[in-house]
């Protein structure tokens, strides 16, 4: 993380960088304008302050949207200050049409500004990514396949292919799109059966979007013991027929666990790069900016409408 070379000098100045938040700051875990965020994080740059007046608007260090645009943002009166817009759903879910500019972007995309994925996975060594495993993940498991849904209108088709697989293997779908039920309120309980009974998940993303992997494979698969498929195959049936093999051959079936035990999830921390990329002069001096963010958030290529099966 960025920490400038006169930052102590800085520190000892007392002055605070401002971030005022435009609309929201419960989506961004902020509990309380100030520096409680950056201080109970124990960032390297902790020399920032955040605020959700509006008076600020003229003056603030940067002017933050949480998964808003206004009808138009010009440039900035002071010309220190920048704009970001922060962004967790996929580019299907929030479109936009028109010029909207911004200095930086903080969004799930490897090529934002600040990158802000649902997680992120670091190995304790880059040398060793598979490791043996003594146990098998597959005993006792009765059951094939499970799916926890509640939006049914998604912009790929993964419902409907999920419903072709079923006419190859045993799909249960629980939720508002199956005919299954566990209550959100005994979340631990159904994950547990999870765990316990099925031997695979679809962590299907409701769009296909670039980089757009959500908590449905970093939590509901990636966090318990079970094989989790994200990739879709050519067809269902070709998808059914692989797990069909694997279904019947434990020893094929763990060597997918064989990443467990080489890293962990680790915390992104948010709003220290934030604070740290606001102290970075050079950065100020020539910021980045996005002339027309439709074109770069949800323009040709970005995202594919279908399974393409």
């Amino acid at each position: 993380m960025y920490v400038p070379p006169d930052y102590e000098e800085i520190k000892s100045s007392g002055k605070l960088k401002t971030i005022l938040l435009e609309n929201s700051s419960e989506s961004l875990h902020v509990q309380e304008a100030g520096r409680e965020v950056f201080l109970r994080s124990n960032c390297p740059v902790d020399t920032c302050a955040i605020t959700l007046l509006h008076n600020y608007t003229d003056i603030a260090d940067m002017i933050l949207y949480d998964a808003y645009t206004p009808p138009s943002i010009s440039g900035p009166s002071n010309s220190r200050q920048v704009t970001m817009i922060y962004f967790l759903e996929s580019a299907f879910t929030d479109y936009f049409i028109g010029p909207l500019s911004f200095n930086w972007t903080a969004t799930y995309r490897r090529d934002s500004d600040i990158v802000t994925p649902y997680g992120k996975w670091q190995y304790y060594d880059d040398r060793i990514k598979q490791i043996q495993q003594d146990r098998n993940y597959a005993v006792n498991k009765t059951k094939s396949v499970a799916w926890f849904v509640s939006n049914c209108l998604d912009d790929n088709h993964r419902l409907e292919y999920a419903k072709a697989l079923s006419k190859h293997i045993e799909v249960d779908i629980y939720g508002d799109c199956g005919p299954y039920s566990c209550s959100r309120e005994t979340e631990d309980a159904c994950f547990q059966m999870l765990e316990r009974d099925y031997k695979f998940y679809l962590a299907f993303e409701n769009a296909n979007c670039k980089d757009y992997v959500t908590e449905k494979f970093f939590v509901n698969a990636l966090n318990h013991n079970i094989l989790h498929t994200l990739l879709w195959f050519a067809s269902p049936k070709e998808l059914a027929n692989y797990l069909h093999i694997l279904d019947k051959n434990d020893s094929l079936y763990n060597t997918y666990f064989n990443w467990k035990g080489t890293g962990e999830f680790i915390n992104t921390y948010f709003w220290c790069r934030v604070c740290a990329l606001l102290h970075d002069e050079d950065s100020l001096r020539n910021p980045r900016w996005y002339p027309n963010f439709s074109d770069w958030w949800n323009g040709p290529g970005i995202c594919t409408a279908g399974t393409g099966y």
